[in-house]
């Protein structure tokens, strides 16, 4: 199955005494001439990171969601502390199901809401806003001049004349769609949050935070009164809310884990009939995933909804490996050899192969790095260090363990007997037999051109369905949840309440120091208020300079006629004071930065576009040395940034990952003709992938474009296993049909046994609560099994007119070696036969 397969015989040894130990590579006499000290090793690194494991924190960032270094991010952190308002935030919506939000009771359960709130850990309390909240003003010009106050009346006492007063100052206060509803049964409570505790510098645990939430507001304030009916409502929303939700889904992920690994034993122990051979397959896995995740632990990573992914990925790709040794060990073993010459004898075959494949993973996942999204790079470095772990725990651990476990006598003689009776031509596997002579066939002209012509047909195909692909979400509320979860509905909630959506698109206006208010530049910002209350997809807009109108109307009686912006610097400067009161995220505190907010109809690919061009188009035309329109601010500008970052990556990882896979290919297979073979299967499955995108209405986005370089990193293995085999019985003389059968029969059911195992273990994702790693499951487990079936149907074909002249002219002795690949002597096979009582192969491969 590897390129490292010796040309001299491997001959079946029963005594071990007979074996030289001095054979071999110099990795292989250092592994197995030391085994019990590399156990020993092995047992204590499982045990120490085993303990750091249990010490890996669950938890997420804000900030390394963001792509930090795009220009739209750089713009809002730069600008973050006059932003606060339109960052990291969480508005909690209190509803009265028993009427409007004018009510005693519900007051009182909204203030102790606001004051819980107020002082939780990780609150920017500068910003927070609710009806309870003093910043939180009306204003109004009478006969007298300016009047004003906290629209929460003082000396608010529950009296119909208190409750009267906050309805006039809430409509004063212009706070219905903001902060109140519009059917007045709801108020907002807005929350921004810290990412770091100014104290200590710790960073915010979302997972804390959003329990305080679900637990202390929700639980404690959402239950039945003594009539049965809810006394409040309380509707969640926000990037922390989001992530505690997500985190909370991992529970039930861990559970997916422990049926991906029992779905994998039980197809393993269905292929080989041999429980110590399992559980060894199943503890090495595991160990892998210790040994991940202490690693983890002890970088300084944390597990985030992105990264829980990747223990699935490495205990599956784990067990693909394990599976191709002790098949392999397995045969030798079948045919009379000690399961210490077996275990050598598999290592030196299957080791550069495993390696090959393993690096080429390695080098698919590291890819990912380009992208720039700190989240992205933490699941390229995790996963790429687990791919390491297997190379240790996979390709040297396991074989090693069985020299001295070995495997089941009785399944090693079936499996060879299967083997015998299916090159025999036997009717005891009718199955088996069709499927070998098909895939056999493949290699004959006559189905090789048929099959070629097929597969360019579906890759053309494919190619002009993908061209829909879309970047970014094409959902709206959170795409990371299903649209039943209770934080979508919630978003829905808000979205029909309050007459919005939670998706502001900010454009950060930048002026000198006290300049946000001169007549020019509120001219210029209500042209581009009014430009974007065009745009497809916007709602409604809030500037400073439409407050400004309205104010400066106020100052006339609420004369219409002045509904404009004043032209005096000094009139104009009260006003947006007077505004920034009001709106303290319309404007900071110097008038230097004021934002210009959109409120979008959602945060679907099309609508960001179209936003980011008509902005784009604006900034080009209106900024100058003293005023500049920057983009973005809001969790739609920070979409737009990270999706245009996705678009700029998606192809430069497709382009790196299939260069790696090239180069390792090459190296591998030393010719560019084998490279093609094995890269032409990965190429129509990758298209064929983003075909299943479009019609699923998957977009390009942070979650899933791993995907792609997952399933390609997978995928080649199957090609390096098949191909090292095929190409090592053509260099010694066997025809193409002959080669590829000898590969297929040593290594074609392990690799239909792979492709099936990498697929079920992700297949479990498709029932997860998160609904990225169940479309992650769905795209992987398409990609994995059309890699397999990619690769036993098309590599024959292929080779058919690419690797026909690798085959070498056939000495003498090299006829019984083609005649037997796996251990070089017919003979063997047929004693492992009769030691069955099974018909014996003369062709035993």
């Amino acid at each position: 199955m590897a390129t490292s397969v010796e040309n001299n015989a491997t001959p079946v040894l029963e005594d071990r005494q007979q074996f030289d130990v001095r054979s071999g590579s110099f990795i292989e006499r250092l592994i197995f001439n030391n085994r019990l000290l590399f156990i020993l090793l092995c047992t204590v690194l499982t045990v120490l990171l085993g303990y750091k494991a249990t010490q890996l924190q669950v938890n997420a960032s804000f900030e390394r969601m963001m792509p930090s270094s795009h220009e739209f991010i750089r713009n809002y952190l730069n600008n973050k502390t006059d932003l606060a308002a339109l960052g990291n935030s969480v508005r909690v919506m209190v509803e009265n199901p028993r009427g409007t939000i004018y009510d005693p009771a519900y007051l009182q359960a909204l203030q102790e809401i606001n004051d819980k709130i107020n002082l939780a850990p990780g609150v920017d309390r500068a910003w927070m806003r609710s009806l309870w909240m003093p910043s939180v003003r009306w204003s109004e010009i009478n006969e007298v001049g300016m009047e004003g106050g906290p629209v929460m009346p003082n000396g608010y006492d529950g009296s119909p004349a208190k409750l009267q007063e906050l309805q006039l100052n809430v409509l004063r206060a212009n706070l219905v769609g903001d902060l109140v509803s519009l059917d007045m049964r709801s108020s907002v409570i807005l929350v921004p949050l810290l990412d770091k505790d100014p104290a200590t510098g710790a960073p915010l645990v979302y997972q804390q935070f959003a329990d305080f939430l679900e637990k202390d507001i929700r639980g404690q304030y959402e239950v039945p009164g003594p009539d049965g009916q809810l006394k409040v409502r309380v509707h969640i929303i926000g990037f922390a809310k989001l992530i505690g939700d997500l985190i909370s889904g991992l529970t039930q992920v861990m559970g997916f884990f422990a049926i991906s690994a029992l779905i994998a034993a039980v197809i393993i122990f269905g292929y080989t009939r041999c429980i110590r051979s399992t559980l060894l397959l199943l503890v090495a896995s595991l160990s892998s995933v210790v040994w991940l995740l202490g690693l983890m632990q002890l970088l300084g990573y944390d597990i985030d909804p992105y990264s829980i992914l990747v223990p699935f990925l490495i205990f599956a790709i784990g067990m693909s490996h394990g599976a191709q040794k002790m098949n392999g060990i397995m045969q030798d073993i079948g045919r009379g050899t000690h399961k210490y010459v077996a275990a050598r004898y598999t290592f030196r075959r299957l080791f550069v192969a495993g390696l090959s494949a393993l690096l080429a993973n390695v080098f698919g996942f590291a890819v990912l790095m380009v992208i720039d999204i700190p989240v992205i790079r933490d699941l390229a470095i995790t996963t790429s260090i687990g791919v390491c772990v297997l190379i240790f725990t996979q390709l040297i651990m396991v074989p090693v363990m069985l020299s001295y476990l070995g495997v089941s006598r009785s399944a090693a003689r079936r499996s060879v007997r299967n083997e015998s009776e299916l090159a025999a031509g036997s009717k005891s596997n009718p199955f088996y037999k069709a499927v070998g002579t098909f895939l056999i066939k493949c290699t004959s002209p006559s189905y090789a051109r048929v099959l070629v012509v097929l597969a360019l047909a579906v890759g053309v195909g494919a190619f002009m369905v993908r061209s829909g692909l879309q970047i970014g979400d094409l959902d709206a509320g959170a795409p990371e949840l299903r649209p039943g979860s209770r934080y979508n509905q919630d978003v829905v909630f808000f979205n029909q309440s309050f007459g919005r959506s939670t998706d502001q698109f900010a454009v950060i206006v930048k002026t000198k120091p006290g300049a946000c208010s001169t007549f020019e530049t509120l001219t210029e910002i209500d042209r581009l208020t009014q430009m974007l209350r065009d745009v497809p997809g916007v709602q409604t807009v809030a500037s400073l300079s439409s407050s400004v109108r309205f104010i400066n109307s106020s100052y006339g009686e609420a004369n219409p006629k002045w509904m404009s912006i004043p032209r005096q610097d000094e009139v104009s400067a009260q006003a947006s004071q007077y505004a920034a009161l009001q709106s303290p995220e319309l404007s900071n505190f110097s008038c230097s930065v004021s934002p210009v907010i959109a409120y979008l109809a959602d945060h679907r690919a099309g609508t960001l576009n179209g936003v980011v061009s008509a902005v784009q188009a604006f900034a080009a035309q209106h900024n100058t040395e003293d005023r500049q329109f920057l983009l973005a601010a809001g969790p739609a500008g920070i979409e737009a940034a990270t999706n245009l970052v996705v678009a700029d990556a998606n192809l430069t990882v497709l382009l790196l990952l299939y260069a790696s896979v090239v180069v390792l290919c090459l190296i591998s297979f030393r010719s560019w003709r084998a490279v093609l073979v094995a890269l032409i299967p990965l190429v129509i499955t990758s298209l064929l992938c983003e075909a299943l995108m479009v019609f699923m209405g998957i977009g390009v986005k942070v979650a899933t474009l791993p995907v792609i370089a997952l399933g390609v990193g997978a995928g080649v293995d199957y090609a390096l296993y098949l191909l090292s085999v095929q190409l090592t019985l053509q260099r010694r003389g066997a025809s193409l049909e002959e080669a590829y059968s000898g590969a297929l029969m040593f290594t074609g059911k392990v690799v239909a046994l792979v492709g099936l195992t990498l697929a079920t273990g992700v297949l479990t994702w498709v029932f997860s609560p998160i609904k990225f790693q169940a479309d992650m499951g769905i795209l992987l487990t398409f990609m994995f099994l059309w890699n397999m079936l990619g690769s036993l149907v098309l590599i024959p074909a292929l080779s058919h007119f690419l690797l026909r002249g690798e085959t070498r002219v056939r000495t003498p002795v090299q006829e019984q070696a083609v005649a037997d690949y796996s251990d070089e002597q017919t003979a063997s096979s047929n004693r492992a036969a009769k030691r069955t009582d099974a018909p014996a192969s003369a062709t035993n491969i």
